[in-house]
């Protein structure tokens, strides 16, 4: 965003000489603030530029692009603070408010959720993060892929708490079979631990699969895309579309060999062998989203190199 000081003058200028009302002033006052609150950030002076935010929110008009631009670089700036020392956990909380405002207009602003789940997992908070992320997956009123990487998030979580107990090495044991070394899994020697891992498997299929279950035709279609003729803008589109069920794939995965892990533990001979089946289905469904997100990441970077040559010899030619 630019807005010249000249600029400014100007317009304050013409808005005395016309009489111009109190609204107007303050949305350009406002402005001044965001601006000159952005560059103090670029700059890290941060406490500056928190000060600079909170005189945009409280000049620029109810509902207008000012106030909201002023409240998500307030929520940034905040957040930084926090991150730059972890005892500010103040700044976090009103970080948290802050971005929550902006997804209140905006509920699809994918970036402002994500840091207020980060957020509450730097505090702490795990029913809040919980919760929060819940909220997120279920909602209608976002694009499938933000509720499917929401989705993704809690099974993750179970992922991680089904991992720690299967790769603990009283339950992963190496074993001599057909002259190979292999693993073999028992049960945990805690009863609970072998509860809790049941249920952190069950939940995880659960979320994962409503996560799955959100991919569309576009998804399933992508496979072998042609990204040469597709536009910077239209890669990185497509990429961030398809990312969050690359890792959805990914997960599901995991998930699986975590099942195959628990049917084995049980005794569930059959089981095991169909779990393995479906990973190995899982795997070559993963690899073939991997190898277009990839495709997207060489040929924007390829694209780039170009870029860059281009720059070089037309720097140079004019030296």
């Amino acid at each position: 965003m630019r807005f010249s000081r000249v600029g400014i003058i100007v317009l304050l200028g013409l808005l005395t000489l016309f009489g111009a009302n109190c609204s107007i002033y303050n949305k350009v006052i406002a402005r001044k603030n965001v601006v000159d609150g952005a560059e103090a950030f670029k700059n890290r002076k941060l406490d500056e530029a928190e000060a600079l935010f909170r005189q945009a929110v409280s000049r620029a008009p109810v509902g207008s692009q000012e106030q909201k631009t002023a409240e998500l670089f307030l929520a940034r700036t905040l957040h930084s603070q926090f991150i730059n020392n972890r005892t500010l956990t103040d700044k976090a909380e009103e970080a948290i408010k802050e971005y929550r405002k902006v997804i209140d207009v905006d509920p699809k602003d994918n970036s402002s959720f994500k840091a207020v789940a980060n957020l509450y997992d730097s505090l702490g908070r795990k029913d809040d993060w919980q919760k929060w992320v819940t909220d997120r997956s279920e909602r209608t009123d976002i694009p499938n892929e933000q509720r499917a990487e929401a989705y993704t998030s809690l099974a993750s979580k179970e992922n991680t708490c089904a991992n720690d107990i299967t790769e603990d090495p009283k339950v992963k044991k190496t074993a001599q079979k057909d002259g190979k070394s292999v693993f073999t899994f028992t049960k945990p020697e805690n009863a609970e631990d072998f509860e809790k891992l049941k249920g952190c498997v069950q939940r995880g299929m659960d979320l994962i699969n409503k996560a799955l279950a959100l991919e569309t035709d576009q998804v399933g279609n992508s496979k072998g895309l042609n990204v040469k003729p597709l536009s910077d803008k239209e890669l990185k589109d497509k990429n961030d579309f398809l990312k969050p069920f690359e890792s959805a794939r990914s997960y599901n995965l995991s998930l699986l060999i975590q099942s195959m892990r628990l049917a084995e533990m049980e005794g569930r001979t059959a089981d095991k062998d169909k779990f393995k089946a479906d990973a190995d289905a899982a795997r070559e469904k993963f690899k073939e989203l991997s190898d277009v997100t990839k495709s997207i990441k060489d040929e924007l970077e390829e694209r780039a190199k170009i870029a860059a040559g281009e720059d070089a010899n037309s720097n140079a030619a004019k030296k």
